[in-house]
């Protein structure tokens, strides 16, 4: 068709055609293979299968518009702090959960020709194993320490047998590092304001991608903009958890992480995002900074929103040399100097972009909110 394109205020764009000719036909019949039904609404379930083509639908197109208006307004809004490029091959495992793909040419000729004696051969071409980064952190901080608060939004892959619909194999994440915090309020301050901000620019600019997406997965509720958000650390939350423990179907452990059911009544019984803080030190990673007054817990966060649970992870970093080098792990020893030739104080988080989309839409399985979603067994039916 031919004609002429406006951009609405929502930033959509609206086609005025004045003529019409045919450039390509495809006659929407089951005979053709053609998968949707026109003006019959399919479940995203039945879309799922055919992710080289559900852009077309339209609730799966408000959601990706969604989605690039949710990364543009972060890459706005945070300007004064500088865009940095992580690596996705790196030898380093940051979170130490043993949840890493592995990644090797898949040339055996190639490895057997570049092979140094004292390698194995699935090490020949870096010289060491490699994987696909599972977050960006260790070396945002590394850009820190020269250019101050540092961010990055890049890819993250976590090999886990998980069905859940709140995870993938390949998601997203916005990374923030910031210079000169050493207060965790400092760091709960700064993510709540992120959320906030980046969510009224969302409301405003795609409001009626947000109404389509909300009829079809049900109404949402933004109130949380307007409140103040609650901090509690983790024995108080644990102790409100087990006052309750009727109500679970999950069992609560000591010193484990909570269940996602566990983290809604949190957010429901305070009404109000809920930031978990000042967690066991053994159940999280090496990085996190010590606590002053208890060397057994760690100036840790978690912020946990309505219907998704956890949104945001992070922490003060450790920046004490002697402490950080009795917990270091092996081949890590280029962070351990970021410390040993001087340094300050930093903090830092991860967001999860999927699960932020997921929150502002009400889509319910984390796979619909990525155009080409990764999985467990997730590729043997699909053509992408």
């Amino acid at each position: 068709a031919s004609g002429t394109v406006a951009i609405a205020p929502n930033g959509n764009p609206e086609i005025h055609a004045e003529e019409f000719e045919v450039l390509s036909e495809c006659p929407l019949k089951e005979e053709n293979g053609y998968p949707f039904t026109p003006k019959q609404s399919h479940p995203p379930d039945y879309v799922r299968e055919y992710p080289h083509l559900r852009s077309r639908i339209d609730y799966m197109a408000a959601v990706f518009r969604l989605r690039h208006r949710t990364l543009t307004a972060i890459h706005n809004i945070w300007t004064k702090m500088t865009f940095s490029i992580t690596p996705i091959l790196t030898p380093n495992d940051c979170e130490g959960a043993g949840e890493t793909f592995k990644v090797q040419p898949d040339n055996e000729a190639l490895l057997k020709e570049m092979k140094r004696p004292e390698n194995p051969l699935e090490e020949s071409y870096f010289d060491k194993k490699v994987f696909l980064s599972v977050s960006g952190q260790l070396h945002l901080e590394a850009m820190s320490y020269g250019l101050g608060n540092t961010y990055t939004i890049s890819p993250a892959f976590r090999a886990e047998n998980c069905k859940s619909p709140l995870h993938l194999s390949e998601f997203h994440m916005f990374e923030a590092e910031m210079g000169f915090v050493d207060d965790l309020e400092q760091l709960t301050s700064f993510v709540e304001k992120l959320v906030k901000e980046t969510t009224n620019v969302v409301l405003e600019r795609n409001s009626e991608d947000l109404a389509l997406c909300h009829k079809k997965f049900g109404d949402r509720s933004f109130d949380w903009i307007d409140k103040s958000w609650v901090s509690l650390s983790y024995e108080e939350a644990a102790k409100i958890l087990q006052n309750h423990k009727d109500k679970f179907t999950t069992i609560l452990k000591d010193d484990e992480g909570f269940s996602k059911e566990q983290e809604m009544f949190l957010v429901q019984h305070c009404n109000s995002p809920v930031f978990l803080i000042e967690w066991p030190e053994k159940i999280k990673p090496f990085y996190m900074k010590q606590s002053s007054n208890d060397s057994t817990k760690v100036a840790a966060m978690d912020l946990l929103m309505p219907d998704v649970g956890e949104l945001v992870g992070g922490s003060l970093r450790e920046n004490n040399y002697e402490i950080l080098k009795s917990k270091i792990p092996a081949g890590l020893e280029w962070y351990l100097e970021l410390r040993k030739f001087g340094g300050f104080p930093t903090g830092g988080f991860g967001l999860g972009i999927e699960r932020y989309i997921q929150l502002l839409t009400g889509v319910k399985n984390i796979r619909d909110v990525i155009p080409f979603p990764r999985y467990p067994h997730g590729l043997s039916k699909s053509y992408t």
